[in-house]
């Protein structure tokens, strides 16, 4: 088990067909039309006067889309978001959506997101875009956090889809902290890659920070005490661990809409 605890799942299940706005043909749904009718139902749970942090990546866009939308229409109003990367931002106020930042709002009332990775506890990989950072940083200063995702995002463990799991570090003796990751790590299967950019240069945050990507064969088992050792490797600024962070994860998948909330005892 991932967390000390036993946490309390409520799903419920949503026809796609009922997802007006976002609902595309009922057969043959693609990659990005999940995506969207999971990021139309998100946005659902915003209210006007709201202030949202608003996510980064393709699921998310659709979100910021819809809120763009409903804003113009009238239907949402005094809606202030707070984006989690640069490209949200020039995103977000291409659609109209005024912007703030946490030194003006250090509590956001909703964030609305997607994810790399969820696991049975709803415990989350993100960043593999690059804004961990940022993210953690607004969704951790969230009420309620919606994650958007489609089902093939759905895993047995984090890790469990040998995909990037993100840690962002600082440039300073890049392959230092890299060889401590790999080291820490390598009792997983641990491979630690450098993430590259245009060019074959390495890949710069937001931050002006680098990523090292590590690429997992083994369940990490206790995820808390495997956070709590890479934050420690002095040159590490944050991993792509979200962990007992996500109130909601929406789902989209071929037969409709799965909504599981996390409630901890």
């Amino acid at each position: 088990m991932a967390l000390a605890y036993d946490p309390l799942f409520i799903t419920s299940e949503i026809s796609a067909m009922d997802v007006a706005a976002a609902s595309p043909p009922p057969m043959m749904l693609t990659q990005d039309e999940l995506k969207r009718i999971a990021a139309y139902k998100a946005v659902e749970f915003v209210e006007s006067g709201m202030v949202l942090g608003l996510g980064t990546g393709s699921t998310a866009k659709h979100a910021v889309d819809r809120i763009g939308e409903l804003l113009r229409q009238g239907k949402l109003e005094n809606i202030v978001g707070i984006p989690t990367s640069k490209k949200t931002q020039e995103q977000a106020l291409s659609v109209g959506i005024p912007l703030s930042d946490l030194d003006a709002h250090p509590v956001i009332d909703l964030s609305i997101d997607g994810a790399d990775e969820v696991d049975p506890y709803l415990n989350l990989v993100k960043g593999r875009g690059g804004s961990l950072l940022r993210e953690k940083m607004i969704e951790g200063a969230s009420k309620k956090f919606v994650v958007i995702v489609d089902e093939s995002k759905m895993v047995k463990h984090i890790g469990g889809s040998k995909l990037a799991l993100p840690v962002e570090i600082v440039p300073f003796c890049w392959r230092f902290t890299a060889e401590k990751l790999r080291e820490l790590m390598e009792g997983y299967g641990c491979e630690a890659n450098l993430r590259l950019g245009e060019r074959g240069k390495p890949f710069v945050t937001d931050n002006g920070n680098y990523i090292v990507d590590m690429h997992l064969e083994k369940d990490m088992g206790d995820l808390r005490a495997v956070s709590d050792a890479i934050l420690r490797i002095a040159g590490v600024v944050e991993h792509g661990m979200f962990l007992d962070m996500a109130s909601t994860v929406i789902v989209a998948g071929e037969f409709g809409v799965k909504i599981k909330n996390k409630q901890s005892f």
